[in-house]
């Protein structure tokens, strides 16, 4: 049974992420990559949105999905959605490498490039936003006219 208060418990704490990482959206890679509270805070927001928005896939998959197809990969979770017409595929394979960037970080792959972890902030502002509003529209369709 799909666990709307899981969902959108979820959701909510992904936008209060979001809200955070904004505080580092407009600084320079310099400014984050030479301080390393501000460099483990993005690392750390980054981790928790997207490793929470994989939950969020994962339960929807559970729930709603045809469990004889194999997710293998949290890649696959995002890619999955737009085959329950949760989002169109094009946001599909925009959102889907976010889960290499979770998957490095929580490894701590000491090889991240300040650059692209810099502009995943951005990234992450617009998808996740977009996402969010995508599967709350999923949870609560509202009728055609």
């Amino acid at each position: 049974m799909l666990d709307r208060e899981f969902l959108t418990r979820k959701l909510a704490l992904n936008q209060q992420e979001l809200e955070r990482l904004k505080a580092f959206e407009n600084l320079t890679v310099a400014e984050i990559a030479g301080d390393p509270g501000k460099y483990a805070a993005v690392e750390r927001y980054l981790e928790r949105l997207i490793g929470r928005a994989i939950d969020v896939n994962r339960h929807l998959i559970a729930e709603k999905g045809d469990i004889t197809g194999e997710v293998r990969r949290y890649r696959d979770t995002f890619l999955r959605l737009a085959d329950l017409g949760v989002y169109p595929p094009e946001f599909a394979e925009a959102i889907a490498p976010s889960a290499g960037l979770r998957n490095a970080l929580v490894h701590e792959y000491n090889n991240i490039d300040p650059e692209m972890l810099r502009k995943s902030i951005g990234q992450a502002i617009k998808e996740y936003n977009q996402y969010a509003d995508y599967v709350l529209r999923y949870l609560d369709p509202q009728p055609q006219p």
